[in-house]
């Protein structure tokens, strides 16, 4: 056998083991640690850049082979920027994948039913995952940006947990919230009863933050927002506690005091009829459903039992027996 001709056959059979040893280099997995590994593709990088990006954020991967399996793959131009996590357990050709597809690291947010738009916005504010590009942003300032129909925030923003990809705007959880508060008081304001003294849905969820304000058991949601009906209907101010607390701001300090009914704000019902201008919270679903349909009851008062559960009377009089018996 010539020369020539062996060489050829070593050189084949070298060939043959590099891509049947490439080949087996990429469906194995790249780490088997149990924490995921964090890293970002920058905005503009090629393939090369990228490869590089991941094995400097601590990923072992060795940059030329996974650039190359991302040509010879033929996805090279179409791995999408953005913030990513290394799971256990992946391998070089999933990790292409998943570059491809944008499976981007998700982050989440929990808002919860009752806090007011104040506690959102720190929350969101202390969030590391998100990219903050409202924080100079007054609250007027931020709804112009995103429902500029509304002057005041509060009551307009969904509680709810909120996934998103590291790195998003967090302007991107502002108007996902808000969309999601609008679907629901849509919902719940085309199976409202007819009878309710509400002009427009506004009112309902200005009704609906009190619901979730003034409620300490769910099941006592529509009995409460029978009792405020009631007294819309007629005429009698709502002396809601939490409209109160809402309208004092910074200067409630854990107790109402009796000049603090007597301090007239635009939240305060004990001095003003009606309900109050804006939403003092924000409600969740069951609390808007409980606005638009509340419980049938000849209830005008209700006090707390002290268990979480509260005393619904009809009149003054039963209502000031029920006062002394769990408050006094």
């Amino acid at each position: 056998m010539g020369f020539i001709k062996k060489t050829i056959i070593a050189g084949t059979i070298v060939s043959v083991a590099a891509v049947g040893a490439f080949a087996w280099w990429a469906k194995q997995p790249i780490s088997t640690q149990e924490a995921p590994i964090p890293f970002t593709v920058l905005a503009g990088s090629g393939v090369s850049a990228a490869s590089q990006q991941i094995a400097a954020a601590g990923v072992p991967v060795n940059p030329v082979l996974f650039s190359l399996l991302a040509r010879v793959t033929q996805k090279s131009s179409r791995i999408k920027a953005g913030s990513y996590e290394l799971k256990s357990g992946t391998t070089p050709r999933r990790l292409i994948d998943q570059l491809v597809r944008g499976e981007f690291a998700q982050e989440s947010l929990t808002i919860i039913e009752g806090w007011t738009f104040k506690q959102m916005r720190q929350a969101i504010a202390g969030n590391k995952g998100l990219k903050h590009e409202t924080a100079g942003l007054s609250d007027k300032d931020l709804m112009a940006k995103i429902s500029p129909e509304y002057k005041a925030p509060e009551g307009l923003f969904f509680p709810d947990t909120y996934l998103f990809a590291k790195g998003s705007s967090d302007m991107h959880i502002y108007k996902q919230a808000h969309t999601t508060m609008m679907a629901h008081l849509k919902t719940a304001w085309e199976k409202r009863d007819p009878s309710l003294p509400y002009a427009n849905p506004y009112q309902a969820l200005v009704m609906a933050s009190i619901v979730e304000k003034e409620t300490g058991q769910k099941s006592e949601r529509a009995l409460i927002a029978g009792v405020f009906v009631n007294r819309l209907k007629l005429g009698m101010l709502l002396q809601t506690d939490p409209t109160v607390i809402y309208g004092m701001g910074d200067k409630y300090e854990g107790k109402i005091r009796k000049k603090d009914l007597e301090t007239d704000t635009p939240f305060n019902t004990y001095t003003r009829p009606g309900l109050p201008p804006t939403p003092i919270a924000l409600p969740g679903v069951e609390s808007l459903q409980a606005a638009m349909g509340p419980a049938k009851t000849d209830a005008l008062y209700f006090v707390s039992r002290g268990d979480g559960t509260s005393k619904f009377s009809g009149n003054l009089t039963d209502h000031n027996r029920a006062v002394n018996q769990y408050q006094r």
